[in-house]
């Protein structure tokens, strides 16, 4: 079991659902064996979310308030609360009542056997079918056949984490729902359970038809940094020597068509042999420069390609 615990909780327009889930967060933490603290990060609310919070910081002194400017939204006000935090395990978990804070000693107990982050699986979600469940099953059937990672909820909030985990992860985008994803990329070995899922009784969803366009686009990105983050020439390149490929077929089948059966030069496949080429050309330079940025990039921050969990040395 780990010396310290911080729980996470970004707040937007929350006020209602404030009192509730801290006074059912501390009824959990108080019967753990574990020294605890409880990090609300107020992610720009225009309600009365923040005097909420101002009472409850006044009543509890294992509660720490983060304010931010203005809304950023989940994966940043997540990076402010892990900035601020203290504890060697993190648990992340929605303000909105949804999941169930009994559900963290399940998480923790789940960690101790050796894992590095668990991930809750909302087994029977308590959400809008056509804005929340079919992206979620969509994103999830996709990201398990790219990556091989045998998670069904990676949208669940309700995490736990070792604190190391996020040394290697730079928060950007959406990027809270893939986390599990990225640790596994460095290396982090990842569990996950059944939780308790419920339906939102006070304030609204944030969540619309525009964040599944920003989920979509992240998997974009993810799909690259999983596949090609060390060897961008390679998708670049690849696609690059096919496009040129195929002009070069066209090429020859204009010379031929000319030489033996007196074709003509100029045709419309004269400008498809020439729009090709230069695609072909154009990715393989793209290529070029990206494995220059990421050279570039892995060489000004003095960082490796790598992560090492351990170093073992036999014993004098």
């Amino acid at each position: 079991m780990m010396s310290s615990l911080s729980v996470i909780l970004p707040v937007y327009n929350e006020e209602k659902n404030l009192p509730i889930i801290f006074q059912k967060l501390k009824e959990v933490l108080e019967q753990l064996e574990i020294d605890w603290e409880v990090i609300f990060v107020n992610d720009g609310s225009n309600d009365a979310s923040g005097k909420e919070l101002e009472k409850i910081l006044q009543d509890d002194n294992k509660v720490k308030v983060v304010n931010l400017a203005r809304n950023y939204g989940q994966t940043q006000a997540l990076a402010a609360g892990i900035d601020n935090a203290k504890g060697e395990i993190i648990v992340t978990i929605d303000a909105d009542l949804q999941n169930d804070p009994q559900d963290i000693p399940r998480l923790i107990k789940k960690l101790d056997e050796g894992y590095d982050l668990v991930s809750g699986w909302r087994f029977d979600r308590q959400d809008d079918l056509l804005l929340k469940k079919i992206p979620s099953f969509i994103a999830n059937r996709i990201s398990r056949a790219i990556t091989k990672i045998d998670l069904h909820d990676l949208g669940c909030s309700l995490k736990a984490y070792r604190r190391e985990v996020f040394d290697s992860i730079e928060f950007h985008g959406e990027i809270h729902r893939f986390l599990p994803i990225w640790a596994m990329i460095n290396g982090a070995k990842i569990s996950e359970i059944k939780v308790k899922h419920y339906k939102r009784k006070f304030g609204k969803s944030k969540y619309g038809l525009s964040r599944v366009v920003n989920v979509v686009l992240d998997m974009f990105v993810l799909i690259f940094m999983w596949k090609f983050i060390n060897k961008p020439i390679y998708v670049f390149g690849g696609a690059g020597i096919a496009l040129l490929g195929g002009s070069g077929m066209v090429g020859g089948f204009i010379i031929i068509r000319k030489l033996f059966f007196n074709g003509v030069w100029v045709s419309p496949l004269l400008f498809i042999f020439v729009i090709l080429s230069t695609m072909g050309i154009q990715f393989i330079l793209m290529g070029i420069l990206a494995d220059l940025i990421i050279r570039l990039y892995y060489g000004a921050k003095a960082k490796k390609r790598y992560c090492i969990k351990t170093v073992l040395k036999k014993k004098d």
